[in-house]
């Protein structure tokens, strides 16, 4: 069978627009004053229609809105997507359709109206539980708004996850375990929990340089608060099925496990990735990253695309290995073989087993929660060719 199989199909629609840009934030996220949503709802459906005939027959089992701020977008916008996806293709009966918002009062408004249109999760990006936090990390909700948002989105939807951020300025292991410990029990079973990263081209990365940013944890504070993460999420009946989402069973986001693992989707939107497997090749995708030029490409092209790479058999096999050596279940070997052409390094897996940062069960390679910590470096020692 095509490999993408394994892991399933599923469609990322992006809304690229948001009311303020995040300093941390290096997602393709763009202020905008006002949106035509009727001509953004016509671009949307004309690629949903495009990407739909070229994958006639496949079964979507998620969608997911992201961006951006999805919850900026028309409620009815929201429902004409999903309607389109369901009429171009099959949708799962069990389908998962999840719709990132903000914690502010005016998302908070419409979540009903998104429940009405067919979303069934809500991922809220409450990012803090301390208002001066909030400030510094550019957010422009207050926790007395966060915890109305989640009350509403919980009263209307039955899987609502919260997003996290932590190793954040000044913060000591013991506040962070007092945070997660009160995110815990606003909780409905799952939470992303991100450790702060400086990413290239954000406004924190132009403020670390000129030495704007004091009080970040040096790494061994960020170690010792990602494992004070996994130990509480353990005990709470929460555990880490990748490295930065914990859930109770049954309650994993469904569409991020089809990235990791490595599964097919359609990728619609300014800046959206997806990886299509057309004619048993699989093809790496991307729109426009620019919303406007996107726009014009849609309209005037009929088509937001701007690459489509195909990927060699080995690109597969690493790709596949750097998603799911992220996740709590692992690598498949016979996988891995089937697309790379050769098994992997088995003297390779021994020796970091050796270190504790490896374990091998059941025909499949997971990473310890110490490998994990060093998860770049171990994909790179078993891409190597034997």
């Amino acid at each position: 069978m095509d490999d993408w199989r394994h892991g399933g199909f599923g469609v990322y629609v992006h809304w690229p627009f948001c009311a303020a840009k995040c300093p941390y934030c290096d997602f393709n996220s763009h202020v905008a004053a006002t949106v035509d949503q009727d001509r953004w709802r016509r671009a949307l459906l004309a690629e949903i229609d495009r990407l739909a005939a070229e994958t006639p027959g496949r079964v979507v089992e998620t969608v997911f809105f992201g961006g951006g701020t999805p919850s900026l977008m028309d409620p009815s916008v929201t429902a004409a997507v999903i309607a389109r996806i369901g009429a171009r293709w099959q949708m799962a009966p069990d389908v998962e359709i999840t719709l990132e918002a903000n914690p502010g009062s005016v998302e908070a408004g419409r979540f009903r109206d998104y429940i009405g249109a067919g979303v069934n999760r809500l991922s809220l990006g409450v990012q803090a539980l301390d208002d001066a936090d909030l400030k510094r990390l550019g957010r422009i909700h207050d926790v007395a708004e966060a915890r109305r948002a989640i009350a509403i989105a919980q009263s209307v939807c039955d899987r609502v996850s919260l997003d996290l951020i932590y190793a954040r300025q000044n913060q000591t292991p013991e506040a962070w375990a007092a945070e997660l410990h009160a995110a815990l029990r606003l909780s409905q079973g799952h939470l992303s929990l991100y450790q702060l990263t400086i990413e290239d081209g954000t406004t924190f990365a132009k403020r670390a340089r000129a030495g704007q940013l004091p009080g970040l944890p040096d790494e061994d504070r960020g170690t010792d608060m990602y494992l004070i993460t996994n130990e509480i999420c353990d005990e709470a009946g929460l555990p880490a099925y990748e490295i930065s989402n914990h859930a109770a069973p049954g309650q994993e986001c469904r569409h991020n496990m089809i990235y990791w693992r490595y599964g097919d989707y359609a990728g619609i939107g300014p800046g959206a990735h997806g990886r299509m497997t057309l004619g048993g090749q699989r093809h790496a995708t991307a729109g426009h990253r620019a919303p406007a030029l996107w726009l014009q490409a849609v309209e005037e092209q009929g088509s937001g695309e701007v690459s489509r790479e195909t990927l060699r058999r080995a690109e597969e096999a690493e790709e596949y290995l750097l998603m799911a050596l992220r996740t709590r279940e692992g690598v498949d070997a016979d996988r891995y073989a089937a697309l790379a052409g050769h098994p992997l390094p088995r003297a390779r897996i021994d020796d970091l087993s050796e270190f504790g940062l490896l374990e091998m069960h059941d025909g499949r390679l997971r990473a310890t929660r110490d490998g994990r910590l060093l998860l770049n470096r171990l994909i790179v020692e078993l891409s190597e060719t034997p």
